[in-house]
């Protein structure tokens, strides 16, 4: 049994987009409902916490020492210092009813990152790509709620998830930054929960975490189960490969959905966990701006 290790007791509402800051050190994840941007200091223990303008999917930090954040108004450059946030992007401003979800980060630099139906039940839901300076959409087929994307350690394949229709789809990743042929790399019994955010580690393996299915997986490049970690909350998120030797894997979890009994059962859902694995994972390229 892996040891599980709880962090943060902040009872988020969606905690969600976990993502490594080598080069200050910390954990950045957000409270898409709330509306908070979270840092966590694994060398202090503490989480600072800042207001977003609106739903916050992620933040990224980015080349020149702010964080680009994916908000439901479009992408935006976040400044920790002074606690405010520039619109740079418009994304999807014909679907007000849609919201951004996760993402990840090039080699390049470029971000990858899904659109949903805040509903939760249109099929509009699309991938798109940020180069630095401008928004382009992937050929990815549209789907209510998208989660990952995770990128190969070679670059050339881009994770995708269907999440309500439970698959991590595979997409050929093209040199120039444009999406290819895809296929379903894993298909989950939605008995077992429903596939949300991936990360791939630096040998290929994709971690993911199942909402409703009390765990993470890991899948080995060719789709074998290699590992499931059990976690005391039921809805998992995301996970994100962290600490100096990236073999610290930190989960984010929710509380949207539970009701009184299921809360009383899980008290610390919406908490931040972490536990130790034996493959590192990929160092976060800073994104591009400008």
């Amino acid at each position: 049994m892996t040891e599980v290790r709880t962090v943060w007791r902040g009872a988020a509402t969606l905690g969600e987009g976990p993502a490594w800051d080598p080069a200050r050190g910390v954990l950045w994840f957000v409270d898409i409902k709330q509306q908070h941007v979270h840092r966590f200091d694994p060398a202090s223990g503490e989480v600072t916490t800042w207001s977003a303008p609106a739903q916050v999917g992620w933040v990224l930090p980015a080349a020149d020492g702010a964080l680009l954040a994916g908000l439901q108004t479009g992408l935006a450059r976040f400044d920790p210092e002074a606690g405010a946030f520039a619109h740079l992007a418009d994304v999807e401003p014909d679907l007000p009813g849609n919201r951004l979800n996760d993402a990840t980060v090039a080699a390049d630099g470029s971000v990858y990152f899904g659109s949903m139906d805040d509903g939760e039940s249109a099929i509009t839901g699309r991938v798109h790509r940020w180069d630095g300076k401008q928004v382009t959409t992937t050929g990815i087929a549209a789907v209510s709620i998208t989660n990952g994307p995770g990128i190969s350690p070679d670059g050339t394949t881009l994770y995708h998830v269907d999440t309500l229709g439970g698959v991590i789809h595979a997409v050929a990743l093209e040199a120039d930054g444009t999406t290819g042929a895809a296929r379903d790399f894993v298909t989950i019994d939605p008995a077992d929960g429903h596939p949300d955010g991936v990360t791939v580690d630096s040998a290929g393996n994709v971690w993911v975490g199942l909402w409703g299915g009390w765990c993470a997986r890991c899948y080995a490049p060719d789709g074998m189960l290699r590992q499931e970690v059990k976690l005391p909350a039921a809805n998992v998120t995301k996970i994100a490969l962290s600490g100096a030797d990236l073999k610290t894997a930190y989960a984010t979890t929710a509380r949207k959905g539970l009701d009184e009994g299921a809360l009383a059962a899980q008290p610390d859902a919406g908490g931040l966990f972490a536990f130790d694995v034996d493959v590192a994972g990929q160092a976060l390229p800073p994104v591009r701006v400008g």
